[in-house]
């Protein structure tokens, strides 16, 4: 069975379960999903506590011979593993499946690895795991749930906050749920549970956000200019090299020219999308994107790729920030091109 992170305090309030697969990318929320089983196994009795981190070259007889070692005095034990990788291996996959098969009563796994994709998910050490306990998926908070995210939070701490706090708050964290985290808990220690307004969150909170680059191609897709040019701004701020921007910048218009040029031989948006492989969650960004701009718009901005890598070359003179933002604008739907149709 499937978990999202919101759902496992009131699961884990009808009891343990002997086997938790816990996997994502977001660090904060994966780290307090863990700490919500640990609490939860320690109130029962599971007074033992075993980590194993499963590293290159780690003995997957440790955690059989872990599992199979009762104590003396009958204490009950968490154990933990780690595989930083996602991907157990052989010896690995043979070990845990053996463990979901002979699961103890007095112990229980909490597995805990980075997001599993879609083929991970489908092989037999992770269908055992989730046959005999349940996995628990930690998925980001996009920009658009960010500011009930942090309402939520801040009501946990008895902080009141008007739409202006929360938006400003949400701006300023923004792609880093730790540094929001840890700045609620910096208002709740300078004003205690009592009602905040943007000046107070002004005060007290730096600009902690962290972009990525496929949030720029999102903000992009979406057709958000403004967003779209604080977060190229965020990047080149952090000396991100412009290479990778432009890879990802260069991948998405060239899907989208080539989804262009199928909708202008009078293929359906929806079957362009699901021929061109689309994930279900990107459909709305990718969709908005094909619908902006026609065919020719696209190919201007492939062209506009091309200029920009040979200026990253040093092939032809030029800013590559730029010509970046040139491209990010464009992608969002400004007009730069003479005789570009949109």
């Amino acid at each position: 069975m499937k978990l999202r992170a919101d759902q496992l305090a009131a699961r884990l309030a009808r009891g343990l379960l002997p086997v938790w697969l816990v996997s994502g990318d977001e660090p904060l929320q994966l780290e307090e999903a863990c700490d919500a089983i640990r609490s939860a196994a320690q109130a029962q009795g599971y007074s033992e506590r075993i980590v194993f981190q499963a590293a290159s070259g780690f003995d997957w007889e440790a955690l059989t011979a872990c599992a199979q070692n009762r104590s003396l005095f009958a204490e009950r034990k968490l154990i933990e593993l780690r595989i930083p990788t996602g991907k157990p291996g052989e010896a690995g996959a043979a070990a845990l499946m053996q463990y979901a098969a002979q699961a103890a009563d007095d112990s229980v796994l909490l597995v805990i690895c980075p997001k599993l994709d879609s083929a991970t998910q489908k092989t037999k050490w992770v269908t055992a795991l989730d046959a005999a306990g349940l996995l628990v998926q930690v998925w980001p908070v996009d920009v658009r749930q960010l500011p009930e995210w942090i309402r939520r939070r801040l009501a946990a701490r008895g902080i009141k906050a008007n739409d202006e706090a929360v938006a400003l708050l949400a701006e300023r964290v923004e792609g880093n749920l730790l540094a929001c985290a840890q700045d609620i808990e910096k208002l709740y220690l300078l004003h205690g549970a009592a009602e905040i307004d943007a000046a107070a969150v002004a005060a007290a909170v730096s600009d902690s956000a962290r972009f990525d680059i496929y949030a720029l191609v999102d903000s992009a897709l979406a057709g958000d200019a403004v967003r779209s040019t604080r977060v190229l701004e965020s990047l080149r701020a952090e000396g991100v090299d412009p290479v990778l921007v432009l890879w990802a910048l260069a991948r998405e218009v060239r899907a989208l020219a080539r989804m262009a040029y199928d909708y202008t031989q009078g293929v359906g948006v929806d079957q362009v999308l699901a021929g061109h492989k689309v994930w279900e969650k990107r459909k709305g960004l990718v969709k908005a994107g094909l619908l902006r701009h026609k065919l020719r718009a696209w190919q201007h901005l492939l062209l506009l790729a091309g200029r920009t890598e040979r200026i990253i070359k040093g092939a032809q003179t030029g800013n590559a920030w730029d010509e970046l933002l040139r491209l990010v604008l464009g992608i969002s739907g400004v007009r730069l091109f003479a005789g570009m149709r949109t």
